[in-house]
């Protein structure tokens, strides 16, 4: 059976080591390795896109990492319970032209028993930003 520890129910230590790891597959901006943290039949609500299951997670993150180039993410623990966690987001992305924004928001998780998101529901807002204004800066 196929399990992403750290499982629920999850403790103030578990909560936080899963929304890290989160964060860092997140910023490989790889949907490869990004989709394996859910359930084959995973549901999501990105923005205003709701959609399920595995394949449909890789395109949705295909393109957007096409549109947000350079993105760079950093999440925080809001709250959490036995296989449910809250949090609050913010990054950083440009489009094509060079415009720089800074995007906020906040995620819903629920997993199952072996550690795999089964849903996952964000609401983002987007605000343009000059790039003097960045505040994650990849170290290249």
């Amino acid at each position: 059976m196929e399990t992403k520890p750290p499982l629920p129910p999850f403790t103030l230590e578990t909560a936080q080591e899963k929304v890290q790891t989160a964060e860092d597959a997140w910023n490989t901006r790889d949907p490869e390795k990004v989709v394996l943290a859910y359930t084959p039949d995973s549901q999501w609500r990105n923005r205003v896109e709701i959609f399920a299951g595995r394949e449909a997670i890789k395109a949705f993150l295909s393109r957007k990492w096409q549109k947000e180039r350079d993105y760079r993410l950093k999440k925080e623990l809001w709250c959490f319970t036995d296989n449910r966690i809250a949090v609050r987001f913010e990054y950083e992305w440009h489009d094509d032209s060079g415009q720089w924004y800074r995007s906020y928001g906040n995620e819903m998780w629920e997993f199952a028993e072996n550690g795999l998101m089964k849903k996952r529901y964000a609401s983002i807002n987007d605000l343009w930003i000059q790039e003097s204004e960045r505040k994650f800066l990849w170290k290249r």
